[in-house]
């Protein structure tokens, strides 16, 4: 008998179909790699307005299927189909539709001299004004929306750093030793007990969370898709890999406050120092990946290849303007006082945390 596949790890489970196009390449993928409907993907017209790519259910999964067959794979899906020509020309055509409105929704790139990317970059981070997520999740989340809030990030944070890495082969120099110095710390310079993903899955566990790679990819929304999207996006094209370090850049510059108000967080529900390691450890390494960020990794390829200085800053405003829709995506929920996943239903516990649950809140300020 084979061994029994470790589901922690994935690969994942194909997921439920979201519209025609996903149904279509959901039933290719059960099957050997052969030829897809002629015109498939063609629902995705870039000027039809509506729906919103970037809230499409059907494009951001179709979107995530075919870019999941370059990190884990799905189970019970042959590998050949990664790079099936047919596949890849689906995959082609969402990312037009997807890259068009992500361009529509920072606007044009900004023109800046490679010297002046480390200060462009923290002049796009002071201005950003998405919704107060970090905040609300520390001062008045009740668990169950915390809960809510970890299954969504979990998509992300169960491969944390995966995308990133598709940096590495494209760099030389500065930037590229600046990106190992930062990567290392995400893969817990090699321990797996430190690698961040192990420790965010703790977070689940301690929260009664299935910790199965990618086990809640049905539950959550098209603009979560979409977060994990745009990092696979700028990762599998070379020609977007100012764009790949811009979006990292962002990512370590809005960090350190965050993860401290989401630990926080954790503690006013009663939750335990365990529970909450994984975002206390982004407190302090996010602190120095800052600069090493900005002026190392972004500046070292400005310096490098100074016709990427626009794409840097496109990549790190498309990740603050991403990441702002799916804030408010929550917030929004949770004010009409509705649940942010899908089918509004509450995520259970597991015996054990149904248990251990605090039975009363106490507010911080």
């Amino acid at each position: 008998m084979p061994e029994p596949v470790d589901r922690r790890y994935g690969p994942a489970t194909l997921p439920c179909p979201r519209g025609p196009v996903s149904a279509a390449l959901v039933e290719a993928l059960r099957q050997p790699p052969h030829d897809l409907p002629v015109g498939l993907g063609a629902e995705f017209d870039p000027d039809g307005g509506e729906p919103d790519p970037l809230t499409d259910e059907d494009l951001q999964l179709t979107l995530f299927l075919c870019y999941e067959l370059h990190y884990r794979g799905w189970a019970g899906v042959a590998d050949d189909w990664e790079w099936q020509p047919v596949l890849l020309a689906l995959r082609a055509r969402a990312e037009r539709v997807f890259e068009a409105a992500l361009r529509r929704l920072v606007g044009p790139p900004q023109a800046v001299l490679p010297g002046g990317v480390p200060q462009a970059l923290a002049a796009l981070v002071a201005a950003a004004d998405g919704p107060p997520l970090a905040a609300a999740v520390q001062r008045r989340a009740t668990l169950e929306q915390f809960r809510e809030f970890v299954v969504h990030r979990s998509i992300y944070h169960l491969r944390e750093a995966d995308a990133h890495s598709w940096g590495l082969p494209r760099l030389g120099g500065p930037a590229k030793a600046a990106l190992v110095e930062i990567q290392m710390d995400e893969y817990g310079n090699g321990r797996l007990d430190r690698m961040h993903a192990e420790l965010f899955r703790r977070t689940m566990g301690g929260l009664g969370l299935d910790t199965d790679y990618a086990a809640y990819l049905d539950r959550v929304p098209a603009v979560t898709l979409a977060t994990n999207n745009l990092i696979s996006l700028f990762g599998l094209h070379r020609r977007l890999r100012g764009a790949l370090l811009g979006h990292l850049a962002a990512f370590e510059m809005t960090s350190s406050l965050p993860n401290r108000r989401y630990g926080n967080g954790l503690r006013r529900l009663g939750l335990d120092e365990e529970v909450a390691r994984f975002y206390d450890e982004h407190v302090e390494a996010d602190a120095v990946h800052e600069q090493i960020a900005a002026y190392d990794l972004c500046g070292g390829l400005a310096r490098a290849e100074p016709a990427l200085a626009s794409d840097l800053l496109f990549g790190a405003a498309a990740a603050l303007a991403v990441d702002g829709l799916f804030a408010g995506h929550l917030l929004d929920a949770w004010d009409r006082g509705e649940a942010s996943l899908r089918a509004a239903q509450p995520v259970p516990l597991t015996a054990a945390a149904s248990a251990a649950a605090p039975a009363t809140v106490v507010a911080v300020a």
